[in-house]
């Protein structure tokens, strides 16, 4: 690994704002986008909300809003700094991984409520069989994402050994 000192910083802080702008594009939010960025492009993919607030000049307040977001998709999680009440903000290795995952949850919850539109809309109506696609997507989606993440922990284990 690279020390952080070692690093242009100039050249960092050009991928951050790259790499959010690209986040960003993609639909997420642009503080999260920038946090999440930074983090990622950390030696320890870790930061207190002081280095973070440092490292992109922004608020106490922006930080901790663009946390909040980032720990509700599971991209990133809060945790003590030893011996200290100080909370740091950590994005791990199968960041991507677990936000996907995530989704699984929603992507289920989706295809009840479009099952019951279909019931409600009746099958053989064009609203109705509108909604039975829908719902036909969201389960190969889901069935592809179930399988994908299986291929995926194979493809880690074989080329990283399994760490984050």
């Amino acid at each position: 690994m690279t020390d952080g000192a070692e690093r242009d910083q100039e050249a960092v802080s050009k991928f951050v704002e790259s790499f959010a702008a690209q986040l960003v594009e993609a639909g997420m939010q642009r503080m999260p986008a920038r946090v999440f960025a930074a983090l990622l492009s950390s030696d320890d993919g870790a930061m207190t909300s002081a280095e973070l607030g440092e490292q992109l000049r922004i608020s106490p307040a922006g930080v901790s809003g663009a946390v909040r977001y980032l720990a509700q998709t599971h991209m990133v999680s809060r945790e003590r700094e030893p011996g200290s009440r100080r909370e740091r903000y950590v994005v791990h290795g199968d960041q991507w991984y677990e936000a996907l995952t995530n989704r699984e949850a929603l992507i289920k919850r989706w295809e009840g409520a479009l099952r019951e539109g279909v019931s409600s809309l009746g099958s053989d109506t064009p609203a109705g069989r509108r909604m039975a696609e829908t719902l036909a997507f969201f389960e190969f989606v889901d069935g592809e994402i179930v399988a994908m993440m299986e291929r995926w922990r194979v493809h880690r284990e074989t080329r990283f050994g399994g760490a984050t």
